[in-house]
């Protein structure tokens, strides 16, 4: 086989394949998961040093420089000797950073920035959903506006029932849109930090580290969550952030995926009453 063929005898999703945006695809690929880590440990670090550990600006500069560089070869490498993968690309960090080695990841266990990092993803892919999902709105807006006095028949449970307005109709699909998009943007928004926690959520390692300065721990939890463009910080976590926050995602997805779904099937029933045609290009085969 070719080097082509061998790229393609592994799975690949439809999903991203055919489906999903280039802008969504890079944000969830590996490499954009662990340059979010290394921002993490580069956070830390910069509020470490600002509340008086012993970082210094050398050592930052030098994490800084290869925060985008990650070399996935040495990371596969140290894995396979250390089985763990979040002290793999510590390690593999460390190789490129030789003097900011002592500090990378001081402190922290691997939630923070496995956890920390499916948090800022979450938040920036629901974010991406706005621009396409506000476009659908205001095409779909100007087409009930184009139509709004066209009448059609109305319907219930798909029986014929009194006269509506093709406008009325997409109204419909509107709101749910619009209630999806209103969801979305205030699940982005009102997502939560989990921080800098240590181990088991105790903080106990960075208490040590500040010789006992609770005021000190305090800080570095709001400083980090600054720096990744948080304002809410989790006040109690245990290891990770509590799971319920992925249900309150998939629960906002699900709402606009009910929407998408109300909306496309009502298209593909009235196209079977030649009520609705979809577009077809010149070139186009099948349905």
């Amino acid at each position: 086989m070719g080097s082509g063929d061998e790229v393609r005898a592994g799975y690949e999703s439809p999903f991203v394949t055919r489906w999903a945006g280039r802008e969504m695809v890079h944000k969830w690929s590996a490499v954009n998961k662990f340059r979010t880590w290394r921002r993490l440990w580069i956070a830390l670090a910069e509020a470490q040093q600002e509340l008086g550990l012993d970082v210094s600006d050398e050592q930052l500069d030098e994490l800084r420089a290869h925060r985008d560089d990650v070399d996935f070869e040495a990371a596969e490498r140290l894995e396979r000797e250390m089985r763990h993968d979040v002290m793999a690309h510590v390690h593999a960090y460390g190789e490129q950073c030789p003097k900011a080695r002592p500090i990378i990841h001081l402190g922290a266990t691997s939630a923070f920035v496995g956890d920390n990092a499916d948090l800022i993803l979450m938040r920036e892919g629901l974010r991406l959903l706005r621009g396409p999902l506000g476009g659908a709105c205001r095409n779909l807006a100007a087409f009930a506006r184009e139509h709004r006095a066209v009448p059609c028949l109305a319907y219930t449970h798909f029986q014929a029932a009194q006269l509506t307005t093709v406008g009325k109709r997409a109204c419909l699909w509107l709101r749910d849109l619009l209630d999806a998009l209103e969801a979305i943007e205030r699940a982005a928004d009102e997502m939560p930090f989990r921080g800098a926690k240590g181990t088991t959520g105790t903080q106990a390692s960075y208490l040590a580290l500040f010789d006992g300065d609770g005021e000190k721990v305090k800080r570095l939890d709001a400083l980090v969550a600054e720096k990744m463009g948080f304002t809410r910080v989790l006040p109690v976590t245990g290891q990770t952030y509590p799971r319920v926050l992925d249900y309150e995602v998939l629960t906002t997805l699900g709402r606009l995926g009910a929407a998408c779904h109300k909306m496309a099937g009502d298209i593909r029933l009235l196209a079977g009453l030649k009520e609705i045609e979809e577009p077809f290009g010149a070139r186009q085969v099948g349905s």
